[in-house]
């Protein structure tokens, strides 16, 4: 009966720590005054620090879904928004990105039109193009509900 009952308390706690450690969350957020539809040319600008990896699977990620894309330092004369991003990785192992947040601003006034997020923990971690996929899908889809 002690043995039972030993392993039943062993179970319960490794449940609750266990379930501590799978954590995924993805947001998106559109202005309701923005129209996303209207972008043609944007311009992914890079985060400072950062070797561009994120930047170029943002930029591709765009390409595919039909926009012409600026990776340079200096936007293009006629840009339509300016891409921003944040990502932040994790060791556990092996380097992960755990969260990463993407905002389409207005290029003249940097006033941001729409936010995406992901952030996925260790057991639920998803590969960096994923993460990009989720995070720019999400604000297209969130652009498409507000309508």
């Amino acid at each position: 009966m002690k043995r039972v009952i030993r392993l039943l308390l062993a179970a319960v706690a490794v449940s609750v720590f266990a379930s501590g450690c799978a954590v995924n969350r993805a947001t998106a957020t559109v202005d309701p005054s923005a129209n996303l539809d209207k972008l043609r040319v944007v311009q992914v600008r890079k985060l400072e620090g950062e070797d561009g990896t994120v930047q170029k699977l943002i930029a591709s990620n765009l390409r595919k879904r039909g926009y012409e894309v600026s990776e340079d330092a200096k936007p293009p004369e006629k840009v339509d928004a300016v891409v921003t991003y944040v990502d932040k990785w994790m060791w556990d192992i092996t380097m992960y990105l755990f969260e990463l947040t993407v905002t389409v601003r207005e290029p003249k006034s940097d006033f941001p039109l729409a936010t995406g997020n992901s952030l996925h923990s260790s057991l639920t971690r998803l590969s960096p193009p994923e993460m990009v996929d989720e995070v720019v899908g999400n604000i297209f889809k969130e652009s498409e509900k507000s309508k």
